[in-house]
């Protein structure tokens, strides 16, 4: 209970902040930018729409993790309410994963009006055998901003915000590559192949949510697919709030 009500706090905080409106203005704001330029798509112009309506997606949602998700707790104790919070009856995991989980809501939100905002598009423009493809897509997206904004969270509990910003940054660019990363481990020496598979294995698999490519040719993905996919976030999103609340248990905010 005590984690749903910092997760309440959190949300209408974060929903109040001027960062998340700018980026859901960015957003349709790119959505109308693709009508104008698909004319210079040639005849690409419904896959153009759809690619870079759900990048946009994921671009922006990391936005608002590094700008706004990376200093949530470091805000708290800048502002001294931590002390006051964490001296009722509120264990410091419970703390946590209220942030997570009210911050993670602020992403669906926006992930999900981007969303039906694409979907909406698509619609008006004929091309609504792509929806499916599309809602699959932004789910997927979804699960990729829960599992960056559960480290962003353990990073914020750790560390200052710009830093924690970087190690964020770090951990999504390289897990977008991770997939790459395995292939060369397997042409590097032992020892270095070796190094490289344990980095690959521990930043996220963020190349699992990716379905851009289906979405754009409209092509819906498995129930297998978004069934590993949702035991994957959960099963990271787990791992790393099990170690945020580990390390911030020991952490002396005097």
């Amino acid at each position: 209970m005590i984690p749903l009500l910092i997760a309440r706090n959190t949300f209408r905080e974060a929903t109040r902040d001027r960062v998340l409106a700018g980026v859901v203005v960015a957003g349709l704001a790119l959505l109308a930018l693709t009508q104008a330029a698909s004319s210079l798509a040639m005849g690409e112009g419904r896959r153009f729409t759809v690619d870079l309506g759900l990048s946009g997606i994921s671009v922006l949602g990391l936005l608002v993790i590094l700008l706004t998700g990376t200093s949530l707790v470091a805000k708290e104790v800048e502002r001294r309410t931590i002390y006051n919070l964490l001296s009722r009856p509120i264990t410091r995991p419970a703390y946590l994963v209220g942030k997570w989980i009210g911050f993670s809501a602020t992403l669906w939100s926006v992930a999900l009006l981007l969303g039906l905002a694409l979907w909406g598009l698509i619609v008006l423009r004929g091309w609504g055998g792509h929806g499916l493809a599309v809602l699959e897509a932004v789910y997927l997206a979804g699960l990729e901003l829960s599992v960056i904004t559960a480290l962003a969270v353990m990073f914020s509990a750790l560390s200052t915000p710009v830093l924690s910003a970087l190690y964020t940054l770090g951990f999504y660019v390289v897990g977008q590559w991770s997939n790459d990363l395995r292939m060369l481990a397997e042409k590097l020496p032992k020892e270095i192949g070796s190094l490289v598979t344990v980095i690959a294995n521990l930043v996220p698999n963020l190349p699992l949510f990716n379905m851009r490519t289906l979405a754009a040719e409209g092509s819906p993905t498995t129930w297998l697919h978004l069934g590993l996919a949702s035991g994957y976030a959960a099963v990271y999103v787990a791992c790393v709030l099990c170690l945020a609340t580990a390390a911030f248990e020991s952490k002396d905010f005097k």
